[in-house]
């Protein structure tokens, strides 16, 4: 089965051994994004609304470098710092997805890199390129 990378300046670089994404039997595995500008390198200013608005712009750079968008992704995973902030971080999710419902794992964690509040990931179908 071929694996195909995916990378795009409008989203953080991967800081680490890994990519921002992989394209595999027509679906995309993202890696999880926290709210690193991609322009600065750095997180950006704000509380839980900021960050998980931040995460999600560059999950949306990724999908679509990858031939696909929010309306293609089928499972989610969040990764909260606190789960106080669930109800924020579901208020700016739920307006990025809209009407789309995808499948979602919210998980609590002691840390995350940078020292960001929230990382998420997705997997999500590919557009057919025909």
């Amino acid at each position: 089965m071929p694996l195909d990378f995916v990378a795009t300046a409008r989203a953080p670089k991967a800081i680490g051994p890994y990519s921002q994404a992989v394209v595999a039997n027509g679906f995309l595995f993202t890696a999880g994004q926290v709210a690193l500008d991609p322009d600065k390198g750095e997180l950006v200013a704000g509380g839980i609304t900021e960050q998980t608005a931040r995460a999600l712009e560059n999950l949306r750079a990724i999908l679509t470098a990858g031939h696909s968008d929010f309306s293609q992704v089928v499972k989610t995973t969040v990764f909260l710092v606190d789960m106080a902030d669930f109800t924020a971080m579901n208020e700016v999710y739920a307006r990025a997805f809209g009407t789309h419902r995808p499948a979602r794992s919210t998980v609590a964690v002691a840390a995350l890199p940078r020292g960001a509040r929230v990382e998420i990931e997705v997997i999500a179908a590919v557009r057919s390129e025909n």
